[in-house]
């Protein structure tokens, strides 16, 4: 038997399947226990940022919303982490009350990021408002502003990596710091045992397809046993 829990998104669901002693694998061989390593643990915190990030962009966010790069004068650039973030949170207050005035309330995604050779910018998820473009470009005061529309909607788990991205995963990067709005809710798993020796074949519900980029499958490393995860998406009705 192994164990499955199944996130339902508007376009995309998200399968994790694994076994483990409590469900048991006949037939299954199971792997030594190992205490994880220092490169392993970093590995695991990367996967599970970027698997957090990627449900709030699933559950709250949708095609038309905004993809935004700010980014510093040379001479405005701040001196470390600490005022990059009071810049940051500066902006995000002055962005919720233009949005209150419009009707909404703001939702974002944030991830402050220096390279190498100094140079700060932030890339910042926020939901479309009204005029919101021109909005963002006028309240930031420290450089340029960039802003696109976010991936398509089942692609989430490229932007989730993108706003995720730390020194380890990217040799371009000096520090780096993720944050995001609490008003962000992700729906409750479905979670169920299923009574198979080993993991059944995939096979996606009529309307989605399986995302093959998405496709994982290894063993933990602290349980021994084999796990794998992956994403159907919806079919698009061009």
């Amino acid at each position: 038997m192994y164990r499955k829990t199944e996130y339902r998104f508007p376009g995309a669901i998200e399968i994790e399947e694994y076994h483990s002693a409590r469900y048991g694998a006949p037939g299954e061989k199971r792997q030594p226990k190992r205490k994880p390593t220092a490169e392993q643990m970093a590995a695991a915190n990367q996967r599970t940022r970027e698997k957090t990030c990627r449900r709030k962009l699933r559950a709250n966010f949708r095609e038309d919303d905004y993809l935004i790069t700010l980014t510093y004068r040379k001479e405005e650039r701040p001196p470390d982490m600490e005022q990059a973030k009071k810049d940051l949170q500066k902006l995000l207050r002055k962005l919720r009350d233009g949005y209150r005035k419009r009707g909404e309330a703001l939702k974002w995604i944030a991830n402050i990021e220096c390279g190498t050779r100094g140079a700060w910018h932030v890339h910042l998820v926020t939901n479309r408002v009204r005029d919101g473009d021109a909005l963002i470009s006028r309240l930031w005061q420290f450089g340029r502003v960039s802003l696109q529309l976010i991936y398509e909607q089942g692609k989430c788990h490229k932007l989730a990596r993108y706003m995720t991205k730390t020194p380890r995963t990217d040799p371009r990067l000096r520090e780096a710091h993720y944050m995001s709005s609490r008003n962000l809710p992700v729906p409750k798993p479905k979670k169920k045992v299923i009574r198979w020796k080993s993991f059944r074949r995939i096979s996606p519900p009529k309307g989605w397809y399986l995302d093959k980029e998405t496709y994982f499958e290894g063993v933990n490393p602290v349980t021994g046993y084999r796990c794998r995860s992956y994403t159907f998406l919806r079919c698009r009705r061009d």
